[in-house]
């Protein structure tokens, strides 16, 4: 996680809070830029994802969410302070956009790699080249499984109808819970063994 925290801050003040909510809420891009102030309820610590957006034919559409999965997404407090602090340089109007580029205008993946100098950002943070946007997604599916969310938890949170992908998620979770319990025995082996010894 240091490293998606290293990762907002090369990217700058303006996509920070953009870096993060992608990391912490596994919304997708188009997801993202589709929040307005309204979807966002800071006080309850949720967002309302009720729409994307998609580029098609060289503009963007407003489309449902994938699946067309309207959901609720509860933000972890880390979140809500940056959220916060975004929020101070976006229009008071209940529509107005949440993520926008310097000049206000919705961010396009085409052009917005390259306004935040993207390749350079992930090679400061430590990230291993050819890190994606989409892997921040990865990395919240990731940390909310090892969070403990069951199966079903994961399926709202991430927008899926199917049980295929948080399953990738929870498979992974396992594997590590596995290879920690492995630890935690030679831990109490070593430790038996030394008190044997005295």
């Amino acid at each position: 996680m240091p490293q998606v925290f290293a990762l907002a801050e090369a990217v700058g003040l303006q996509y920070r809070a953009f870096v993060l909510t992608a990391a912490l809420t596994s919304l997708r891009w188009g997801e993202l830029i589709a929040l307005r102030r309204r979807d966002l309820d800071l006080d309850a610590r949720v967002a309302l994802v009720q729409r994307s957006l998609v580029e098609r034919q060289g503009g963007l559409e407003v489309a449902l969410p994938k699946n067309n999965r309207v959901r609720l997404v509860t933000l972890p407090d880390v979140l809500v302070v940056e959220l916060r602090r975004h929020l101070a340089m976006v229009a008071m109007e209940p529509n107005a956009l949440i993520f926008t580029g310097e000049r206000g205008a919705t961010p396009r993946r085409g052009n917005w790699r390259a306004n935040v100098a993207w390749t350079d950002a992930v090679r400061v943070a430590g990230l291993p080249t050819g890190f994606h946007f989409h892997d921040l997604r990865h990395t919240g599916n990731h940390l909310v499984s090892q969070s403990g969310a069951s199966t079903r938890e994961l399926m709202q949170r991430m927008g899926h109808s199917t049980m295929r992908a948080a399953l990738i998620y929870q498979h992974a979770t396992e594997a590590r819970s596995t290879e920690l319990a492995e630890r935690l025995n030679e831990l109490v082996r070593a430790q038996r063994g030394k008190g044997a010894e005295g």
